[in-house]
């Protein structure tokens, strides 16, 4: 099933990589037409196999408007890996947190990494702050 699963995704994958040098535009008519059907495939055979893994299977299926939001859109990634990527640093370090002197001082650093992390993830080199 992981196989079946994996294959699927990467079919999804496939043709995010055709329309990455696209515009929105394009990529949005290229995800309409060729992501959907798969998306719509995968979902079907989610449906058909959950009784033998209803507790993984579930979570996907509870989350499906979600998971396929990027599909309706042309400016979505397909995964939160850019998000996961830029969070990291900060999760890695988060006991350094623990010194930072008191809870104003913890929630001013949050508010300026989350400030950093969103102009990178945007392409904003943050350095002018």
């Amino acid at each position: 099933m992981a196989l079946e699963a994996l294959t699927r995704i990467g079919q999804l994958y496939s043709i995010e990589q055709q329309g990455k040098a696209r515009d929105i535009e394009a990529r949005q008519l290229l995800r309409a037409e060729q992501s959907q059907p798969v998306l719509d495939a995968l979902h079907q055979w989610l449906a058909q196999t959950r009784a033998s893994t209803a507790k993984a299977m579930g979570y996907t299926l509870k989350r499906w408007p979600a998971m396929i939001r990027y599909a309706e859109t042309g400016h979505l990634p397909i995964d939160n890996n850019p998000v996961e990527n830029t969070i990291r640093p900060i999760a890695l370090g988060k006991k350094n947190g623990l010194f930072a002197g008191s809870e104003p001082v913890g929630q001013r650093a949050a508010a300026i990494q989350t400030l950093l992390g969103t102009a990178k993830l945007n392409g904003i080199d943050p350095a002018w702050l």
